[in-house]
């Protein structure tokens, strides 16, 4: 997996291993594997008490680490009563901004100093590699005490400037909860708390961003506006308003992301990005629970370092780095894009039409 840059490896009972190659999965040389041989090595890679949660829940993350420094994330799984196995490779080194090809606006959200920063998009879009790019960047040029609480721990940093605690729930600490509990008691000027998975761990985000904290956490969602009704989502009818306007008062940025196959010699996959700064426009929105016009604050906050997925998605196109086919494919609006393309804007569009 290592030796040919494959960035997923599946296995699964019955059928021969898998790799994800440039985007795409493919089968690797070998023979099928038995449902006794992934058990075998998931009893190997899971310590006793992994292996009871595993059997409990159906389900676990867990990182591991190879002599050389090769480091994964694997994901244990049953399907169809047997389990399987799919493992990510993290990389070893911590790109910078430029060598990810994100957004100049990414840099100045990693500068702020206080604050709630999310960044969105489905599995495999590349959101913990983007987090990890600001942090890093934090780590040369702040010095201050980042905590992270992840469940696994998948970049490793070392510290630089700053002073950089990581705890993994499970091993350092049992819970999230547990560790959010007492978070603030550790005296940290910046907090990664890892994926928004529910109400208490956004609560607990939106406790520090208010405190005057800069804080960094990931959302499954596909935009700026789907991020925030999923939030919200987590809280029940009677308790969304309060969230709506703690939301509103301490959001700095949504970074949503698409991780695409790059059609450039020496390039993997690229990054189409979406970027709300949230401004005044944006705060009341947010406020009023306008949350699909937080796409036009986005098209017409492009001077701030906004830009939508349009955008993004036009600019890989004309440096040569994806195709226009897959381009359609993952655009929100395919016709906005193409419109784009012969140089036709949204709003001329939009007259056009009528």
């Amino acid at each position: 997996m290592t030796k040919q840059e494959a960035s997923d490896l599946h296995l699964k009972a019955g059928a021969v291993p898998h790799i994800r190659l440039h985007a795409r999965i493919s089968p690797a040389k070998g023979e099928p594997l038995s449902a006794d041989e992934i058990a075998t090595m998931v009893r190997e890679i899971l310590t006793d008490r992994q292996w009871a949660y595993l059997e409990e829940t159906g389900s676990i993350d867990v990182a591991e680490e190879l002599a050389g420094g090769d480091r994964f994330r694997i994901n244990i799984f049953r399907q169809r009563g047997e389990w399987s196995i799919a493992v990510r490779r993290v990389p070893r080194m911590i790109k910078g901004f430029e060598e990810l090809n994100l957004p100049a606006a990414v840099q100045r959200i990693a500068e702020l100093h206080a604050g709630l920063v999310l960044v969105s998009g489905i599995t495999g879009a590349g959101k913990s590699t983007t987090i990890a790019a600001m942090l890093e960047h934090i780590n040369r040029t702040r010095p201050c005490h980042i905590v992270t609480v992840e469940d696994p721990i998948e970049f490793i940093y070392a510290d630089k400037k700053a002073l950089i605690s990581q705890r993994e729930v499970g091993i350092d600490v049992p819970t999230f909860e547990s560790a959010l509990k007492y978070l603030m008691r550790e005296d940290p000027d910046v907090v990664l708390i890892g994926e928004m998975r529910d109400r208490e761990t956004f609560q607990a985000a939106l406790q520090a961003a208010e405190t005057g904290h800069l804080v960094f956490g990931t959302v499954h969602a596909s935009g700026a506006a789907t991020t925030v009704a999923r939030i919200l989502d987590l809280f029940p009818p009677d308790s969304r308003d309060l969230a709506r306007q703690s939301l509103a008062f301490n959001l700095r940025a949504i970074i949503s992301q698409i991780l695409l196959p790059c059609i450039a010699p020496g390039v993997d996959r690229v990054p189409a990005v979406e970027i709300l700064l949230v401004n005044p426009a944006a705060r009341q929105m947010i406020h009023e629970g306008r949350d699909a016009e937080l796409n036009d604050v986005i098209r017409s906050g492009r001077h701030e370092g906004m830009q939508d997925f349009a955008s993004s998605l036009l600019e890989l196109i004309e440096r040569d780095y994806v195709d226009p086919k897959t381009a359609y494919e993952v655009a929100p609006n395919p016709e906005e894009l193409k419109m784009r393309l012969k140089g036709i804007s949204s709003s001329e569009a939009g007259r056009m039409s009528r």
